[in-house]
């Protein structure tokens, strides 16, 4: 009998989709803040960086059009970063998080002279 078949392991494996979704740390730059009740971190729940700010922006409704266009599409002066690393360079709003990421919301500033 091979392990992988044998009635144990079929049994306590775990069915396909029934893992909790992972949950990932936001940190919330101060121009966001009062969208999120003023804290300067969040907790939110999904597989990639797409869902884990849909979740925001579903639990801090004033958030979305701060980092949604009308389109549905990430607004083009918001930075977000997965680990220290910009999701741009990996695979953008597909990349995917792991319980106990740390996801960065950085909003482009423009100004001076």
């Amino acid at each position: 009998m091979r392990w992988a078949c044998s009635p144990t392991t079929r049994r306590s494996a775990p069915l396909p989709g029934s893992l909790p979704t992972p949950m990932a740390t936001i940190k919330i730059p101060p121009v966001l803040r009062p969208s999120v009740g003023g804290e300067r971190e969040v907790s939110a729940s999904g597989g990639n960086v797409g869902e884990i700010l849909r979740d925001l922006a579903a639990n801090h409704p004033a958030t979305e059009s701060q980092l949604f266009s009308a389109d549905g599409e990430l607004n083009r002066y918001v930075n977000v970063y997965l680990n220290d690393e910009d999701v741009r360079v990996l695979d953008g709003l597909d990349t995917v998080v792991g319980d106990g990421d740390t996801v960065v919301i950085l909003p482009a500033m423009a100004g001076g002279r």
